[in-house]
Order: structure tokens, then C-alpha cells, then sequence
């Protein structure tokens, strides 16, 4: 029980930091948006493997 909490809570957090950047400058989120788009598709799974090479070594120290 208490992990499907963490999970929901993990979810919450995540949804609650993707919405930070918009909210508070909306002109600098859809600059960092139309790189995104320029970038070509192996810049941008290096990137997401960047996230979460960067997502799991935080996960570890944290246990």
C-alpha cells in the first residue's frame, strides 16, 4: 500500500516540476520547446537517456 502511495506521490511531484517552467515564463519554455523540435533524434534520445542515467544515480544515493 504504502508503495502505490510513493508512486502517486512520485507522479504529483513530477507533474507539479514539468508545470513550473510554463507557468512562470511561458516565452522561455516555448524557446527551450522549439529547440527541442530542431534537435535531431539522436540528440534527443541522448538527452533522455541523460534523464535517466541522471534519475536512477539520484534514486540510488537517496536509498
Amino acid at each position: 500500500m504504502e508503495t502505490e502511495i510513493s508512486w502517486w506521490a512520485a507522479l504529483a511531484l513530477f507533474l507539479v516540476i514539468e508545470g513550473l517552467l510554463p507557468f512562470i515564463s511561458p516565452r522561455r519554455w516555448r524557446g527551450a520547446f522549439a529547440q527541442l523540435l530542431a534537435m535531431r533524434d539522436g540528440q534527443i534520445r541522448f538527452m533522455g537517456l541523460l534523464c535517466i542515467a541522471v534519475g536512477l544515480s539520484l534514486l540510488w544515493l537517496l536509498k
